[in-house]
């Protein structure tokens, strides 16, 4: 009989002691009775001051990130609707190219030499505020009935540079050609010049008083140089 309760009493320390441990097993840390911690699928992006927090997007039910179709970085103006126009104001980079209507064009004193004709074109800033040119101008001769008169000029060999306009302030391209009585061209007597600032589209007409241009045959090729700061006399 003393082994029957001995037995009995070694039964009911095991099942006291697998229910303990249970009850432990399901508590776990921080005593959650709901179990122990499921696995997130995906893996957390480390934050950009290196630490290893989870971001934003790991969490389970989160949106997942879209990358821009624009290449935008999300919540930016260009990827959060707005426009690139607004984007580039946002980020202060705002053209500063002189426009047609912010210059006056002229034509200074011939300069010849060597056979050649050599014309400065002048653009000088009308505005009030500061502005640049770059590159070559546009350049044609016009009849009194506006038809051009000879080819487009064409451009010298050159390395344009930005010429910042103050209000005032003045550049000029060559304008350049061979005399008509040296290389026998055709000529014809312009009524206008018309000139165009780099990167526009609109222009400015000057009254042309250089007299007789080349407009077709031997050497009647007009040239045209990038523009430099001052008038060029």
């Amino acid at each position: 009989m003393a082994n029957k309760s001995h037995s009995v009493r070694g039964t009911a320390v095991s099942v006291s002691a697998l229910a303990l441990l249970g009850l432990l097993t399901a508590c776990g840390p921080g005593g959650d009775s709901a179990g122990g911690p499921s696995t997130l699928s995906g893996t957390a992006a480390p934050a950009s001051g290196g630490s290893t927090s989870a971001s934003a997007g790991s969490s389970a039910g989160a949106t997942p990130s879209v990358t821009p179709k624009d290449g935008g970085v999300p919540g930016s103006a260009s990827s959060a609707g707005g426009t690139p126009s607004e984007a580039i104001s946002a980020s202060g980079s705002v053209s500063t190219r002189c426009h047609t209507a912010e210059l006056r064009a002229s034509v200074g004193r011939n300069d010849p030499g060597a056979g050649q004709e050599n014309f400065p074109i002048v653009l000088t800033n009308t505005s009030t505020h500061s502005c640049t040119l770059r590159g070559y101008p546009g350049a044609a001769f016009h009849s009194a009935a506006g038809k051009q008169l000879g080819a487009d000029p064409k451009r010298t060999s050159g390395s344009p540079d930005t010429v910042t306009l103050t209000p005032g302030a003045s550049a000029w391209a060559g304008l350049t050609f061979s005399n008509p009585q040296v290389s026998e061209a055709k000529t014809a007597t312009p009524a206008t010049l018309v000139v165009t600032p780099p990167d526009e589209r609109d222009s400015l007409t000057v009254k042309w008083s250089g007299g007789q241009v080349p407009v077709s045959g031997n050497s009647s090729s007009v040239f045209l140089t990038v523009f430099a700061p001052g008038t060029g006399a």
